[in-house]
């Protein structure tokens, strides 16, 4: 009995999260319970999905208590979004390094080859095991709980868009793009790049990295040139051909 009441004060001694004199954890004491939370959160999330996470089961994996969780949180729901916004900001960081390395980088780079860089980065990251996952998630969970899908739509896909559109920007500055939008072509350059791959991964596809850049360049071919093609078949193709009488 003393052995055991022993060791349990011992442990719970080792669970102790520093506190300060009114009692409440320090600053640096309550970030790192919170970063603890959430890291446990994801991983609970990503091995069990969302339905089987619940909020007990993280407090326990996470050695917290119970009402610290739902004061945080509030709900699974509340907690589902705390980690969702961490991962999307994990997968947008690349996006931005990338575009960031293509502003730099030196002039006599194509544009079609920084388009490439980029658009090899986000094959990596949107479909990478954990960005697959969670997309899963969230679209099943978007029905019940709108404001998730709202934060998907925010937080990520708009972000992603902006970024694009800002170094589309920067190209159109340099000359080396001809773009009247480039909001909206951002949005087409990320569909046609890495839509149709990441929906095929959340799909259950195997993804064969040789052939999904494959895909990747000849969209990003397409993109630049236009389904037109040269300015010379354009203005041919905008002129009316006769039409043929059908056979008798």
């Amino acid at each position: 009995m003393g052995l055991t009441a022993t060791r349990t004060k011992s442990a719970a001694a080792r669970r102790e999260v520093p506190k300060s004199r009114g009692g409440r954890p320090t600053k640096t004491a309550a970030l790192e319970r919170d970063q603890r939370l959430i890291e446990v959160a994801t991983r609970l999330f990503l091995d069990r999905g969302f339905d089987a996470t619940s909020l007990d089961a993280v407090a326990e994996a996470a050695r917290v208590s119970k009402p610290t969780v739902y004061s945080r949180y509030g709900d699974k729901r509340g907690l589902f979004a705390a980690v969702l916004r961490r991962e999307i900001a994990r997968w947008l960081a690349p996006l931005s390094a990338a575009a960031e390395t293509q502003l730099s980088s030196a002039s006599d780079i194509s544009v079609e080859q920084r388009l490439v860089e980029i658009g090899r980065e986000m094959l990596t990251f949107t479909c990478g095991l954990d960005a697959v996952a969670f997309s899963r998630m969230m679209t099943s969970q978007a029905i019940n709980f709108p404001d998730i899908a709202k934060l998907g739509k925010e937080e990520g896909w708009l972000k992603a868009v902006a970024t694009t559109a800002r170094f589309f920007d920067h190209l159109v500055a340099q000359g080396a793009l001809d773009v009247d939008d480039t909001t909206i072509a951002a949005e087409v350059f990320l569909d046609v790049v890495v839509g149709h791959t990441h929906r095929m991964a959340t799909f259950g596809t195997v993804l064969e990295l040789k052939g999904a850049e494959k895909r990747m360049r000849a969209a990003i071919k397409l993109f630049l040139a236009g389904a037109l093609g040269p300015a010379d078949r354009a203005q041919n193709a905008a002129k009316p051909s006769p039409r043929r009488r059908p056979s008798r």
